[in-house]
């Protein structure tokens, strides 16, 4: 039940989040657990942690490895997904909620596994489902999508320009028997690509784009982005009107892995943080839009190059911050 992840830009996390003493938490992807358990540490003695994931294997070491702030009741672990974040937060009875922090990334128990099928180092069944109660896996798909779809998926998901050759190449290889390891995946997508050792395997951005589509990433983090902003929102207000707390607003960490991800939660921070979103052209403001949003990072914040050296798998994290702001 021992982990092999080391959380990613954790300083980072713990800069922006800035969990304190009693201080009520929401790490929406456990993973490792690396970032639970730092922010269990910083909000000592009697802060809380309500800590989600859709991998129930993942929720089992971490059940494991923190066995004391579970059983005093520190830390709370619920089997879902994000993108269901407001319903479980009502179902836990969570509230006055200071922080969220969501890291997109897969953990190292994940990636090494060759039974999860998320990697093609090493070959295993092509599964890639997170959650394993999911009906569809990569197999299912590869095996039964169009090559127009396979080929949309590889483009839009992966940004692969090869993504018409691929598919092609996956249809003509399914007619002669299913394909249902990653060896077999991996040899189909890099067939004919030049690659050269320390480079990016021309495997990557098949896999890549497959992963997402089928644990449907992108539509998760649209999903949970407001969410997010309503359950911040919720303690701000309470505060606002006279409850107890500090009144600096919620905060929300997000650590994504790629550009999809990175725009998606950059382009909602920015909107979120207008006062009116009326085109240019527009001279008086109609839309009546208020910001909700403080950004605490206009950049990305990325890894250092001593972080990178030591771990590489987080040389492509991109860390955005931003504070909730309730208008009077």
């Amino acid at each position: 039940m021992q982990t092999q992840h080391v959380p990613v830009m954790l300083e980072e996390v713990l800069k922006f989040l800035q969990p304190g003493p009693g201080g009520v938490y929401i790490d929406g992807t456990v993973g490792g657990g690396g970032h639970t358990e730092a922010i269990l540490e910083r909000s000592a003695p009697d802060g809380r942690v309500l800590g989600i994931d859709t991998d129930a294997q993942a929720l089992a070491r971490v059940q494991a490895r923190l066995a004391e702030p579970v059983k005093n009741g520190r830390l709370l672990l619920r089997h879902g997904n994000f993108a269901e974040l407001t319903h479980i937060v009502n179902e836990v009875g969570f509230a006055s909620i200071q922080g969220i922090l969501l890291d997109l990334g897969f953990s190292s128990d994940q990636m090494d596994n060759p039974e999860r099928g998320l990697s093609f180092s090493s070959d295993g069944p092509l599964d890639m489902r997170l959650d394993q109660t999911q009906p569809v896996s990569a197999a299912d798909l590869v095996n039964s999508a169009s090559e127009q779809e396979l080929a949309d998926i590889f483009w839009r998901y992966g940004e692969e320009t090869r993504s018409r050759q691929i598919a092609r190449r996956i249809v003509r290889a399914r007619a002669r028997g299913a394909i249902t390891r990653t060896a077999q995946l991996a040899e189909l997508a890099a067939a004919g690509a030049p690659y050269k050792p320390g480079a990016i395997h021309p495997a990557t951005k098949t896999f890549q784009a497959l992963r997402i589509a089928v644990n449907s990433e992108l539509e998760q983090l649209e999903t949970v982005l407001p969410q997010i902003l309503d359950v911040l929102s919720i303690r701000k207000r309470e505060v606002k009107a006279g409850g107890e707390g500090s009144d600096e607003g919620g905060r929300m960490v997000i650590i994504s892995f790629h550009s999809l991800e990175d725009r998606l939660v950059k382009e909602f921070m920015r909107r979120e943080a207008k006062d009116c979103l009326c085109p240019p052209r527009v001279p008086v403001c109609v839309c009546g839009h208020k910001a909700r949003l403080r950004l605490l990072t206009h950049k990305p914040v990325v890894p250092t190059p001593q972080e990178v050296a030591a771990n590489p798998r987080a040389r492509s994290a991109k860390l955005r911050a931003a504070e909730i702001v309730v208008s009077s």
